[in-house]
């Protein structure tokens, strides 16, 4: 018999509760110095809806009624209108769920890693989980929705998982990019005509609700405000590494442009491996870690990465560690590195000295999932992989 924090049921429970736990407290703790709510993400969200379908500007400012600029797509305003009609209590707690279990969903559901490893993955990412929900952001969903373009291409589900990723295209833009190693799959004749389909639709969703000439001009003010938006900050990123560290303002577009590249270039490698290979799949080591590259791509190379947003990286971290049977101890030291760095040095159990003098002004709560970035980067690229072993149920 397992123990009881093995049990799958355990994870749900544990998931919920925490879950609504800090929705509750979120709602309790009342407006902030400002009048504004402590739960703003989900407020802006949800008023987006309202905006949309008034033939207002959703992503024009609104100081009345929320703190911070809407900078979504037109879709995912759709998406919130039953959270609209909510109370916030009900709705926030409704919202945070829809972040929180379907990323544990997929995670025990990942026919690549073994129950164990599953297991694992759900505790590593909760207290980074918590951070993002203690925000009311989407990251948890964003992160689901790239585990579940995965997860359906596993299952030899092609449209499916075009869904999925079109879906967390339109949810953040950066979530899109699950396309790009899915087409390492021998189902990517039928996922990219399946994504163009996806794509279309979501893109003229919001027809239901406004006409054609007001969504031509919803999308024009998203595309204006994401121009602005590109040079507003450098956030936890290698933008921001690099400045801090090294007093480089270097050229977003410039650094953008390079990841991306090693990104394409990681893809690429990981394809031609497929000939080597029966089933015309790349080994499971190499799919596991493009995937992981990935999760974190999303997050480090983000200029508006912030501390909610790691639970996608964090998601990232514990798949390249449980990309071998039996992870180096250098590996080790930097997987809980990066879980001190990411998901404990928010917290009040952190010294409070060493996070504003330290962790905060050289944000180094990046630097170890930048440093794990650039070791799957060179464990995908070089020549021989000698370490490929199949990490199934099997």
């Amino acid at each position: 018999m397992q123990p009881f924090w093995k049990r799958d049921y355990t994870f749900w429970i544990a998931y919920a509760l925490v879950t609504l736990a800090v929705s509750i407290h979120t709602v309790l703790k009342g407006p902030n110095g400002y009048g504004y709510t402590s739960y703003e993400n989900y407020v802006i969200f949800k008023n987006s809806f309202a905006h949309l379908v008034h033939g207002l500007n959703p992503y024009s400012s609104f100081p009345a009624e929320q703190w911070d600029l809407y900078k979504y797509s037109p879709a995912f305003s759709v998406a919130m209108a039953p959270f609209s009609a909510l109370p916030d209590m009900p709705g926030l707690a409704l919202w945070n769920l829809l972040n929180a279990l379907p990323l544990l969903w997929v995670i025990l559901k990942m026919p690549v890693l073994t129950p164990q490893q599953r297991r694992f993955m759900a505790w590593f990412i909760l207290p980074e989980l918590i951070v993002s929900l203690q925000n009311s952001q989407s990251n948890g969903l964003t992160a689901a929705l790239i585990l579940l373009t995965w997860l359906a291409l596993e299952m030899s589900k092609p449209v499916q998982s075009a869904w999925w990723a079109v879906a967390g295209g339109f949810v953040k833009i950066f979530g899109a990019l699950a396309l790009l190693p899915a087409c390492i799959y021998p189902q990517r004749n039928r996922l990219i005509p399946a994504a163009a389909v996806w794509a279309t639709l979501l893109f003229a969703i919001p027809l239901v609700v406004i006409s054609p000439a007001q969504l031509w001009q919803v999308y024009r003010w998203w595309g204006e405000l994401l121009r602005d938006d590109h040079s507003a900050s450098v956030g936890l990123s290698v933008m921001g590494w690099l400045q801090t560290w090294f007093g480089w303002q270097a050229p977003k577009m410039a650094v953008l442009l390079t990841g991306f590249a090693l990104l394409l270039a990681c893809t690429w490698t990981v394809f031609r491996r497929r000939s080597n290979t029966a089933d015309g799949l790349p080994p499971v080591q190499d799919r596991i870690r493009l995937w992981a590259m990935l999760l974190l791509w999303v997050v480090v190379f983000n200029h508006k990465a912030e501390s909610p947003t790691f639970v996608i990286a964090m998601c990232g971290v514990a798949l390249w560690y449980q990309s071998v049977p039996q992870p180096a101890r250098w590996m080790t030291i930097l997987l809980w590195t990066a879980f001190v760095m990411a998901s404990v040095s928010p917290t009040d159990i952190f010294p409070r000295v060493v996070r504003t003098a330290l962790v905060q002004p050289y944000v180094l709560k990046a630097v170890p999932c930048i440093a794990i970035w650039l070791v799957l980067t060179i464990q995908l690229l070089r020549p021989e992989n000698r370490e490929q072993t199949l990490t199934t149920d099997e």
